[in-house]
């Protein structure tokens, strides 16, 4: 094949892939469209309402191990996995703090995920100084949102073990902010700052910062649906975008 045809034909298959991602992505948009359906502020606590919060976030693991295979197991599809462990923990307050290891845990593996090869980050100097500012507004957000949250943690009833736990969480959260930043994959890098922000909505009602915010659950599950899908679709980009580069290289 000729150049053009080439590029005809990688266009067709990259166009092809879309629509096979798109659609196996569908039950994890009926099932999320599920949860805002089913979920009101006064459901009590139940088995079922942790299967229906738990299942996009188990359905979406479920793509990436189908897309990737086994690589992604200990990484984004563990990382999900662990969030889903997440979610059915924070349905009971009482679990908080186990639900709270399980992300921690999911933010691990997620910064192991963005370590892997896979992640080929483009050094390009022209965005270093934007990269270099990222990583400054992340370190700033961490430590001055921590600093905030301290005196409304003193005052709580488990204090003792809460504030060293939210300490190592914000550490957590933000080394996987810095390093989705060092992929350089947008997918990637607007999921982990989305999850940012759905963890600090949710940080502000459950600490009492905020205790009448309106529409506080829906924000918090919004932006954090959002950005478990913006990370699955992101490690699955990235495996693609890797094995197209070897493919290149092979030619």
């Amino acid at each position: 094949m000729d150049i053009l045809e080439t590029d005809a034909y990688d266009r067709r298959h990259r166009r092809n892939v879309s629509c096979a991602l798109f659609f196996s992505l569908v039950p994890f948009f009926l099932s999320t469209a599920a949860y805002f359906y089913l979920w009101t502020p006064d459901s009590p606590p139940s088995i079922m309402s942790a299967g229906v919060k738990s299942a996009p976030v188990l359905l979406l693991a479920a793509v990436v191990l189908g897309w990737n295979g086994g690589q992604s197991i200990l990484g984004v599809v563990g990382g999900l996995i662990f969030s889903a462990v997440g979610d059915v923990c924070l349905i009971w307050p009482e679990l908080f703090l186990y639900g709270m290891g399980a992300f921690a845990v999911a933010h691990l593996l997620y910064s192991v995920s963005f370590l892997s090869s896979r992640y080929r980050s483009d050094s390009s100097s022209g965005s270093s100084f934007w990269i270099r500012l990222l990583y400054l507004f992340l370190l700033i957000e961490g430590v001055g949102f921590y600093i905030f949250l301290y005196p409304f943690l003193q005052k709580l009833p488990d204090s003792d073990m809460l504030v060293p736990a939210v300490g190592i969480y914000v550490a957590l959260i933000s080394l996987m902010g810095a390093l989705a930043i060092r992929t350089r994959h947008m997918p990637t890098l607007l999921g982990s700052l989305i999850f940012m922000v759905s963890d600090l909505s949710l940080a502000l009602q459950v600490f009492k910062v905020m205790e009448n915010m309106q529409h506080g659950n829906t924000i918090v599950m919004v932006t954090y649906y959002l950005a478990q899908l913006l990370i699955a679709v992101g490690d699955m980009k990235a495996v693609e975008d890797k094995d197209d580069f070897s493919k290149w290289k092979r030619s």
